[in-house]
């Protein structure tokens, strides 16, 4: 016999497991493209090899109770090498050429910013004149086609220090933008000389890898895909996070798909109790109802996975290219599609299925059949006693997460949120049916004095049936709580972050750049500015560390900024300890965050940019890190071991006129405090962009799931409903008593998601910020509470309203 509950819980879970496939599959797109992507070789295609300086840093750690962990890091900016290393890789059998590239920006009148390179550097992708021809002179310069200049035509061109006046002697075809220098001309622009960016091997055939890498000890020889790294850091540089934060959502999509469908199996079937104690009464052994429902579900999970698994790809592409075009991943940064996130997503799904019928199975098939009659009419009192200690254990570890939150910092605070949440989720889900009859006590005076009747009726339904009221407020706590814990987690760091550096901020005037950055002759016309009495120029950074995290160091990479030496006139980053007055040579300043138990005058190392180690004796400990970034260096060390030598910005104190310095720089311009401030803030919320997208991708798989859950727990009552009809309740007073269930139930598990996010957020404001007070939005909690409300009120009515429809019949099934 074909049940219509039957039919809605397979349909429920299909949809349900469908969601998240798609979900987990995304997330393994993502994760994929990041462990495989490789800057695209564009320069460098002529090259067989490139060879450059170390692109890693590798360290072993200690771990207590364990061997030392291997652990590496990529480094931010290009790794040099000497010019002389080219003798060795051209006495390599097969090599006809070694030629040494160097890159640097350069920004054109028009405002344009292309790549500046030698000559010599036009052979290897290759490039080849279509007009002119090759510069000989200091002061002659080859640009692109796109340039829109022909051969003869003067140019000025910014490229350290102020614009200068170039003869375009040929062009090239167009192709990424460049301007090609003597080969002597390029190096000193580059600013190093006797080195290099990369040496680009040219050889006869296939490249001897082995034989390069003997020729070249201690350097990095990169060959295939890989070349593009050697031409491009930004992808490698990103690659660890996104793997990292792809990781760590796919892990909570599994964790929610898990709750999510869990949730759908153990109602459907609770609800087909019936079914399953008539087939214990006429001689079924567990074993075979078990594999009954196994397989029952197994038809809905494999085509669910098949599809979603298909369509996860679609959605992973989607996301990876949201992120490029919003600029939170570099440009270069490829998409990887393979089968093995479909395939993963599909595994994922069937056993979280499969898994999720079996033990909602095991208790309704061991017992006789006579209990497995009573128990399908009522539901038993009390909670299992093994449901009861795994809730309390789940709510134990939830509470040991939120001490971590409390006591850690930064990204440790950070990654703890979604363990933390899904571990309080799972105790509200163990332990929903008393949260439910707790509710019923509150909620339920006030459903009976908005209507007597009709709320006696609620609250006799809500207690009878407690534990399928606590299914249902599961996803409910679970959408509540997923998203607010999120989206206020991230909105206080965006306004911790824009607070700090406002609070601050000292300088009155920043100047900016339009372009690739400012000339560090900019500070000092700045500061030679009548009215000025500090110009502190700003070089961005990044550096790996040691950081101690929970009694253990890792090995991390942290944003960092070269400053100036009056940095103590611009900038307070909350000293604690110190000064920055002390900053210069290899020293460094530390944030609270990443500090640990270093102190000033102790000495730590650090690997700049280049990956060059230095031991940086700490000069100051300050609290503002969100602001300011976690690491301090001094402007020159920073700027020696940079990619390019241009400022990111300059910090000004006073108000005097600074046109004389913006007119004498391309690009330049200066902005009030304000502005600046507005221009961080805007920085911040792009680089939560990825975790705006998943979040909102799983928060909708939440509501899809609490949509199918209460649409099924509805569906499956009209034995109730009929009951109710055939004793004289009108078909408005069923649905009355509907709304005032509604009220209780959703009511309860908002509260208690609500709970939660009360709870974790203020927990990590204080670490983050070391005051609890988190930025959370009346709108936003209005919009999810409306939501969660909307939606799952919408799913018990309408199915409601159409089972009421149907006529009564005495003889009800």
């Amino acid at each position: 016999m074909k049940r219509i509950e039957g039919k809605g819980a397979f349909a429920g879970i299909f949809a349900a497991l469908l969601f998240a496939a798609v979900l987990v599959g995304a997330c393994g797109v993502l994760l994929e493209s990041a462990l495989r992507a490789h800057a695209p070789v564009h320069r460098f295609a002529a090259a067989d090899a490139i060879v450059t300086g170390p692109q890693n840093v590798t360290q072993r750690m200690k771990r207590l109770g364990d061997d030392p962990e291997k652990q590496s890091r990529p480094i931010a900016e290009r790794a040099r090498v000497p010019v002389a290393a080219a003798g060795p890789l051209r006495a390599v059998p097969g090599v006809r050429a070694v030629v040494a590239d160097v890159s640097f920006p350069v920004l054109t009148s028009t405002g344009r910013a292309v790549t500046g390179h030698g000559w010599d550097s036009a052979a290897l992708r290759p490039y080849e004149l279509s007009e002119g021809r090759a510069p000989q002179r200091p002061d002659e310069v080859v640009l692109s086609r796109s340039a829109g200049v022909r051969p003869g035509a003067a140019v000025r061109l910014q490229v350290a220090g102020t614009p200068r006046s170039y003869r375009v002697t040929g062009v090239v075809p167009s192709g990424p933008a460049a301007a090609f220098f003597t080969t002597g001309t390029a190096m000193a622009l580059n600013g190093h000389p006797g080195h290099a960016d990369a040496l680009a091997v040219l050889t006869d055939g296939k490249p001897d890898a082995d034989a390069l890498r003997k020729a070249a000890p201690g350097l990095t020889v990169a060959t295939g895909s890989a070349r593009g790294d050697a031409e491009d850091r930004a992808v490698a540089s990103a690659r660890p996070d996104i793997v990292e934060i792809a990781g760590s959502f796919g892990g909570l999509a599994v964790m929610t798909a898990l709750v999510v469908v869990g949730g759908l199996v153990v109602l459907s079937v609770r609800e087909r109790g019936r079914e399953f104690a008539l087939l214990r009464a006429v001689g079924a052994t567990p074993w075979q109802v078990r594999g009954r429902l196994v397989r029952e579900t197994a038809r809905a999970a494999v085509p669910a996975g098949l599809a979603g698994g298909v369509l996860s790809l679609g959605a992973g592409a989607a996301m990876h290219a949201a992120m490029i075009r919003k600029g939170v991943l570099p440009d270069g940064f490829g998409l990887s599609l393979t089968p093995l996130p479909a395939l993963a997503a599909l595994a994922v799904t069937v056993l979280a299925a499969t898994a999720s019928a079996l033990l909602a199975s095991l208790r309704i098939s061991r017992i006789r059949p006579v209990q497995a009659l009573g128990e399908s009419a009522a539901e038993p009192a009390g909670l299992p006693r093994w449901r009861v200690i795994a809730g309390v254990a789940f709510l134990v570890v939830g509470v040991n997460a939120l001490g971590v939150s409390a006591v850690t910092t930064g990204p440790t605070a950070s990654a703890s949120l979604g363990g933390l949440v899904m571990a309080l989720i799972v105790a509200v889900a163990l332990l929903g049916p008393l949260l439910a009859r707790a509710g019923e006590r509150v909620l339920g005076r006030v459903a009976a004095a908005l209507s007597p009747v009709a709320g006696r009726l609620a609250r006799h339904a809500a207690v009878a049936a407690s534990l399928r009221a606590g299914s249902i407020m599961t996803p409910v706590a679970l959408a509540v709580a997923f998203a607010g814990v999120q989206l206020f987690a991230q909105s206080t760091v965006v306004h911790a972050t824009a607070a700090q550096f406002a609070d601050g901020n000292r300088a009155d005037q920043v100047i900016v750049a339009d372009g690739p950055g400012l000339p560090q002759g900019a500070a000092d016309a700045a500061r030679r500015v009548p009215g000025v009495t500090a110009a502190t120029p700003v070089k961005r950074t990044a550096v790996v560390m040691a950081v101690k995290e929970l009694g253990e160091k890792n090995l991390r990479s942290l944003g960092a900024q070269g400053v100036g030496a009056d940095a103590a006139a611009t900038m307070d980053p909350g000293v604690a300890s110190g000064g920055l007055a002390a900053l210069r040579g290899n020293t460094v300043a530390l944030s609270r965050d990443v500090a640990g138990g270093l102190h000033v005058g102790s000495t730590t190392p650090l690997w700049l940019g280049d990956g060059t180690r230095v031991d940086a004796r700490v000069v100051a400990v300050y609290d503002r890190g969100l602001g300011f970034g976690d690491v301090l260096l001094p402007h020159d060390l920073v700027a020696a071991h940079s990619s390019t030598p241009l400022d990111d910005h300059v910090l000004v104190r006073g108000n005097a006129d600074l046109r004389s310095v913006t007119a004498a720089y391309l690009g330049a311009r200066a902005v009030d405090r304000d502005a600046f401030g507005a221009r961080l803030s805007d920085e911040t919320r792009l680089q939560g962009f990825i975790s705006y997208v998943v979040v909102g991708a799983i928060a909708g798989f939440i509501v899809i799931g609490l949509v199918t859950t209460l649409a099924l727990a509805t569906g499956a009552r009209r034995r109730e409903f009929a009951l109710l009809r055939l004793v004289g309740a009108t078909r408005r007073q069923v649905l009355r008593m509907l709304r005032l269930e509604a009220l209780i139930v959703l009511g309860t598990g908002a509260a208690t998601g609500s709970l939660i996010v009360a709870v974790v957020i203020p927990a990590f404001a204080i670490a983050v910020t070391g005051l609890p007070l988190p930025a959370v939005s009346p709108l936003t909690c209005a919009a999810i509470l409306a939501t969660v409300a909307g939606s799952g009120a919408a799913a018990v009515l309408l199915p409601a309203r159409a089972l009421l429809r149907r006529r009564t019949s005495p003889n009800i099934p």
